[in-house]
């Protein structure tokens, strides 16, 4: 059996995988913000929805907890963005653009809970 880690290396994982998940982030926001080329924020729909796929699965893992802290918290937490999603929803609104501001709202909620349950899911066949 494994010692715990220490304090100081819990907090120290955590920035490292937190800059990881952050990083990725904008990766993938950018890459497909710019394949899709649209006022919708297609980018943080992507983000946000594999981050809750990932985060089912990890939480259907059952890790122990400093791995769910450094895999859940640290890297989906940092990946995942629900500032930015409500900034780009309100954005959307002010542009009188009111469809895609509520789809923005349905959609990610609609999804991001099916990805979440098929996360789990899959872990759970693991």
């Amino acid at each position: 059996m494994t010692a715990p880690m220490t304090t100081a290396a819990v907090w120290l994982a955590v920035m490292l995988i937190g800059g990881i998940g952050s990083v990725t982030r904008f990766v993938v926001d950018r890459a497909v913000a710019r394949r899709m080329a649209r006022a919708f924020p297609y980018g943080t729909l992507a983000v946000n929805i594999t981050g809750a796929a990932l985060l089912g699965f990890l939480a259907g893992l059952a890790l122990p907890k400093e791995a769910a802290l450094l895999a859940g918290t640290a890297f989906v937490g940092s990946y995942t963005t629900f500032s930015t999603w409500m900034l780009e929803t309100q954005r959307l609104s002010e542009d009188r653009q009111l469809r895609a501001a509520f789809s923005n709202i349905a959609v990610s909620v609609a999804l991001g809970l099916a990805a979440a349950v098929l996360g789990q899911w899959i872990a759970g066949l693991l």
